[in-house]
């Protein structure tokens, strides 16, 4: 039975792939897309069977334990409370450097459906294959395991796909996936405080979250109204990050504060939360973005570099202060 039911889940990466190519093609702009819909209701199917056959607790509910995140020991998100703020190149270089520079095994999961950038940050491509349990094997670089919807994209071509078809999708690529043994799962949430936020948070026992804003007014107040999201859904916040803090003159050095100073660390302040630190706006960081490199490879000892490293060991400090709550009380996630 067991083993029938994970034949069964192997069919999960086929109907991914199917429904990435309905929504590509613009199947999703549909009331009800056929397509999509079928692809993610047979893979709700197969692996739901595949945990009950596992030992899980039936139909409708998954088990972590039993599925992809069985041995991950902590998931933190990272979010922000509008686009445009760098939080993509916060979440991945904070990954890389967990893993590269802090010594941990870490895996990131681009949740955002709509517009993946994952695998052109860690320098990426090709569609991921299948475990012989069925689980999607994540790609690797950096030393960090990913899982992307940009992976079963071609192109530009752009995922029209409304809010539970994408909250399905993000709990596959969360469940679905052979993550292994990780001491923590970064998670790059989309940007704002919707459906798939709210959902995240409320099915998963997230260890944090990591709010990213830069300095100007209007990105602080929609990064305020990001962490008390977290907080009504009971999220603990790790810290802020004030990405873009200034800019350094490459030939005299000189700093501007192009987009003001002092608000993050007033909001930090304010919600009694820690500021993780500040990045530079840096035109590097954006190339080895580009170029699928991070800058805490290329240049650790810049000050992006260590920038990164600090915020990334004090998300390591926190975490090991905390209990491990990711899965040790195996929880139960309802798929509706």
């Amino acid at each position: 039975m067991r083993s029938q039911a994970w034949k069964l889940c192997g069919g999960a990466v086929r109907c991914l792939r199917s429904a990435a190519t309905a929504a590509a093609t613009g199947g999703g702009l549909q009331q009800q897309p056929p397509q999509t819909l079928a692809a993610l209701q047979q893979l709700h199917t197969t692996v739901a069977a595949a945990a009950a056959a596992a030992g899980g607790p039936g139909p409708g509910k998954l088990s972590a334990k039993r599925l992809g995140l069985a041995d991950v020991q902590h998931v933190i998100a990272v979010a922000s409370g509008k686009g445009g703020v760098g939080k993509s190149t916060v979440a991945v270089n904070l990954a890389v450097s967990l893993a590269v520079q802090h010594g941990l095994r870490v895996g990131l999961l681009d949740a955002d459906i709509h517009g993946p950038s994952l695998p052109t940050m860690m320098g990426l491509s090709g569609e991921p294959e299948a475990s012989e349990e069925g689980l999607l094997l994540p790609p690797e670089n950096h030393r960090v395991k990913c899982m992307s919807m940009g992976f079963f994209m071609k192109g530009d071509t752009p995922v029209v796909w409304r809010g539970p078809i994408v909250n399905s999708a993000i709990d596959r690529f969360l469940m679905g996936t052979a993550w292994g043994h990780l001491d923590v799962l970064v998670v790059d949430m989309p940007p704002g405080t919707g459906d798939a936020q709210i959902g995240l948070g409320q099915r998963l026992p997230l260890a944090g979250a990591v709010i990213v804003s830069t300095p100007q007014d209007v990105a602080l107040l929609d990064a305020r109204r990001g962490a008390q999201m977290f907080r009504k859904v009971h999220v603990p916040l790790l810290g802020l990050v004030e990405n873009m803090a200034y800019y350094c003159c490459p030939n005299c050095g000189h700093q501007d504060n192009i987009f003001g100073s002092g608000g993050v660390a007033a909001a930090a302040e304010d919600l009694g939360v820690p500021l993780l630190g500040q990045v530079p706006l840096n035109g590097q960081i954006r190339h080895q973005s580009d170029v699928g490199v991070p800058i805490v490879m290329t240049a650790p000892d810049s000050p992006a570099g260590q920038a990164y490293s600090s915020i990334a060991g004090q998300v390591k400090a926190r975490l090991s202060s905390a209990p491990c709550e990711a899965f040790a009380k195996q929880p139960t996630i309802t798929i509706d």
